[in-house]
């Protein structure tokens, strides 16, 4: 099983060298890709916005969770075209995501395609910093009878922090945003923006406050996901 690669998150910026900032360039849409069977292919758009020529590099992996952690993988199951290319100033070029496994799709199948402009030696300057782009796309390959997302929330006191959990027991993921934790009506933590995914079967956490002088009982969730806005009450454990 190979580690957790990259952050979960649409994109990631890698320093390279250190001084003044030259932008990066590299743009990729959309920024998922659902298919429901047969629906086997999409398509990634690669936009290059600088005028110089750009080398990308594009990988995909099956994506899981265990426990709580990420896991990407490497597969055969799902095939990218190109691997890799040079982008023209100005252009965009479209790459193919296509699975390519003759298994049908059961529930709901997860990957990342991990998009990478490679930094150009050439380019290297003393003092100055470039900006290399890595995108990761969630791709999801879904049964026409895959059941919706059915989770279970939680909340642990981990060492002074207040850690959100989500059991999934539906077949396909939850997309999970805008989270607030509060208690006696006072706000205990809150996560703006995406906050992550847990895949259908998987289960999820995530830090959200600390505990200091949390009472015991309940507290309750507020949030917004692909499914609708979230409000729950939910159970406290640990010290």
């Amino acid at each position: 099983m190979r580690s957790m690669l990259y952050s979960i998150g649409v994109m990631s910026l890698c320093v390279l060298f250190s001084g003044p900032l030259h932008a990066a360039s590299l743009r990729v849409s959309p920024t998922n890709i659902d298919l429901v069977a047969p629906g086997s292919a999409g398509v990634l758009t690669l936009t290059n916005e600088a005028k110089r020529p750009i080398n990308v590099q594009i990988r995909i992996f099956r994506w899981t969770q265990a426990n709580g952690v990420e896991r990407l993988e490497p597969t055969n199951d799902v095939v990218v075209s190109p691997p890799s290319t040079k982008l023209t100033g100005g252009k965009d070029y479209a790459v193919r995501v296509v699975r390519v496994s003759k298994q049908p799709v059961a529930a709901e199948e997860s990957y990342r395609v991990v998009v990478d402009e490679l930094p150009d030696p050439s380019r290297k300057q003393g003092g100055t910093v470039t900006l290399v782009v890595r995108y990761s796309i969630p791709v999801f390959f879904r049964g026409q009878d895959a059941s919706p997302p059915k989770v279970a929330w939680g909340v642990a006191k981990t060492k002074g922090s207040l850690m959100l959990t989500a059991r999934n027991t539906g077949d396909t993921r939850l997309r999970l945003a805008e989270v607030q934790l509060s208690q006696g009506g006072r706000v205990l933590g809150t996560r703006g923006g995406l906050v992550g995914y847990v895949l259908g079967g998987a289960s999820m956490q995530w830090p959200i406050g600390a505990s200091k002088s949390i009472s015991s009982g309940r507290v309750a969730l507020k949030a917004l996901s692909d499914a609708g806005p979230v409000n729950a009450d939910v159970a406290i454990s640990g010290r």
